[in-house]
């Protein structure tokens, strides 16, 4: 049997695939843990800097395996996510601090759009079918679309989706703002890894603490971010990328970061 999600380490970028390209790459349980360690690992691992996640086949996902999850949602609470595993709609514990990349071609339904919102980067074809349509099989969105669609494009556009169940393309989200770039089918996985080696090739300090101040304002607010600004400074400035930062530019070469 073939692993349901693929997990490599390269180049400092940790690529996760979904891999049931047979089954439109639902997320099963076990799929959804082996994401969640796989998330953890980015986090903690400190050759990691950038993580990308992408699917088999033509869709990237069609949500969740519905019949497998059912029970899991009639207890009315939250899946338990063990020990040394992250949250991937970064609702619940550790938040991911480290930049993530989405590839999206064909459709990518449900709690793949709610991943999708969690990311900081994302790539997808122009033709790439999203919905949040979960108002159509009795439920809704648990996974951080109520509240992160709004944010991404817009009150009164985000609820025509939300409580309809209807799809929008990729070019539609593009033009929204919601997608970073769009790609051909056959691209769009290389380029999502060319932006996570750009990601990876800058100062590793310089790139957490910018993330950190841009999801400091989306969660807290402007203010709390600007005032923050400063707090992480100090420890960046004095670094030994920053020096590197200055010699490379000196030299005219290209900056060797180590994340120190």
């Amino acid at each position: 049997m073939s692993e349901k999600v693929i997990v490599e380490a390269s180049e400092h970028i940790l690529t996760i695939t979904f891999n049931r390209p047979e089954k439109m790459n639902a997320l099963d349980p076990e799929s959804f843990y082996l994401l969640a360690q796989a998330l953890y690992r980015l986090q903690h691992d400190d050759d990691l800097r950038v993580g990308v996640i992408q699917a088999a086949g033509k869709h990237f996902t069609a949500g969740l395996e519905l019949e497998k999850w059912a029970p899991i949602f009639a207890k009315g609470t939250v899946p338990e996510l063990p020990p040394e595993h992250l949250d991937p709609y970064g609702i619940n514990g550790e938040m991911l601090t480290k930049p993530l990349i989405m590839a999206v071609q064909g459709i990518c339904y449900t709690s793949g759009l709610e991943l999708l919102l969690n990311t900081d980067m994302r790539v997808a074809t122009a033709d790439a079918r999203f919905a949040q349509l979960e108002v159509k099989r009795g439920i809704y969105p648990c996974g951080g679309g109520t509240v992160r669609l709004p944010e991404e494009i817009g009150w009164a556009r985000a609820q025509r989706y939300l409580l309809t169940g209807d799809e929008f393309t990729g070019q539609q989200a593009f033009d929204w703002g919601m997608i970073t770039e769009l790609a051909d089918a056959s691209d769009v996985q290389n380029r999502a890894r060319e932006l996570a080696k750009k990601v990876a090739a800058a100062a590793p300090l310089g790139v957490k603490a910018a993330l950190k101040s841009s999801k400091t304002a989306r969660l807290h607010g402007d203010t709390a971010a600007l005032n923050g600004v400063f707090n992480d400074m100090p420890g960046v400035m004095k670094s030994e990328d920053a020096m590197e930062g200055v010699r490379s530019f000196m030299e005219r070469r290209e900056a060797q970061f180590k994340g120190r």
